[in-house]
């Protein structure tokens, strides 16, 4: 039997916690440290929230689903944690597997505050169900384009594997670089082995390859070849999706993962709250932080704020994402209808242009930030 629904503002009268779902990719072919980063920042969110006095006194519970990178899972998991009369959803880091959850809970009237995808196209319709931290891919990758026409490059090429999220990329560059006088050059992952990709790269007198395609294969083996290819040595290789962010790359790769400019959603300076919550997360991770991990506090921070304001009733729940206004790791936090964007979005959470530094891998160097 479901227990009713408190007014706004209260917590359940008879003491039981208040539950969120959290969907991860904690297993593959899902990012593993990613989906662990993400689960970090959630559970230390949960923690303080709770340390804090929880949610008008109930704790704030999370109910942990792993989405393995699986759309078909993940909706699964949506429709088991709605059974289980969860408040709100939160988190998953694939941008595939966050529409089918957004899809799923828009359907059911769920509330969802997606923490990392960054696919435009969440939902295929406007919904009020559906809120998002991250950046929209759209906002992200211009800025990166952007960086690459500052840097001087005009002839592109990107190594690509077919999906939803990596033709969203390529379309993007490609209207933006294009309109600028920059051209881009697909090459087909899949059908070409690493040795070709290079031969291409000649072809075309392509100046960056972008890594659009799955980690840690093809990825690496592309990096390897490009990097032990002497045609090749003035030839930037770059991973607009944020690979490198993650210790396993380093670890992978070496000193031939250092100088390939990613994607990172942090400001150049934390302030007080995101110092604090650094340093928790290091001590949780046992190594530094990646944005990811941030993103899952700031979740929490603000379902956890719009819980004490109108209570677990999912409806208040979803109307009240124009109205948050949150401090979190990385800024203030406020959702709005940006232009070709279906879901409520923080616009916008903070942008760089980062690489690992060739003398001293475990540094990061900031190129660039929009």
């Amino acid at each position: 039997m479901t227990t009713p629904l408190p007014p706004a503002g209260e917590a359940p009268a008879d003491g039981s916690p208040v539950r969120i779902g959290v969907l991860v990719p904690l297993t593959r072919p899902g990012w593993v440290e990613a989906g662990r980063h993400l689960l970090a920042g959630l559970e230390l969110g949960v923690r303080d929230v709770n340390d804090a006095g929880g949610i008008r006194g109930a704790a704030l519970e999370p109910v942990v689903r792993d989405t393995a990178a699986d759309p078909r899972r993940a909706a699964a998991a949506v429709d088991e944690l709605a059974g289980m009369g969860v408040a709100a959803l939160a988190g998953e880091y694939h941008s595939v597997v966050a529409r089918a959850a957004a899809t799923r809970a828009d359907a059911l009237g769920l509330p969802f505050l997606c923490s990392s995808a960054v696919l435009d196209a969440l939902t295929e319709e406007p919904t009020e169900w559906v809120a998002r931290l991250a950046p929209a891919q759209s906002h992200g990758w211009r800025i990166y384009a952007d960086f690459l026409l500052g840097a001087g490059h005009r002839r592109i090429a990107v190594a690509a594997e077919t999906s939803v999220y990596w033709a969203s990329g390529t379309r993007i560059l490609r209207d933006h670089l294009t309109a600028r006088g920059g051209t881009v050059r697909e090459l087909d992952a899949r059908a070409l082995t690493p040795a070709a990709v290079c031969d291409e790269l000649v072809d075309g007198r392509a100046t960056a390859l972008l890594l659009l395609v799955g980690y840690p294969e093809p990825a690496a083996s592309i990096v390897r070849a490009v990097r032990r290819d002497p045609r090749l040595a003035e030839v930037v290789i770059g991973a607009p999706a944020g690979q490198p962010e993650f210790s396993e790359w380093a670890a992978l790769l070496g000193g031939d993962g250092a100088a390939i400019p990613f994607l990172r959603y942090l400001p150049e300076h934390l302030g007080p709250l995101g110092e604090r919550v650094g340093t928790a997360l290091r001590e949780r991770l046992g190594r530094p932080p990646s944005f990811v991990a941030f993103e899952g506090y700031d979740t929490v921070a603000v379902l956890a704020d719009a819980l004490r304001a109108h209570g677990a009733d999912r409806a208040r729940l979803a109307r009240s994402w124009p109205h948050v206004d949150v401090e979190g790791t990385r800024g203030r936090i406020r959702f709005s209808r940006a232009p070709g964007i279906g879901v409520r979005q923080w616009t916008w959470a903070p942008v760089q242009v980062v690489e690992r530094d060739p003398g001293e891998p475990e540094r990061f160097r900031i190129l660039h930030a929009g």
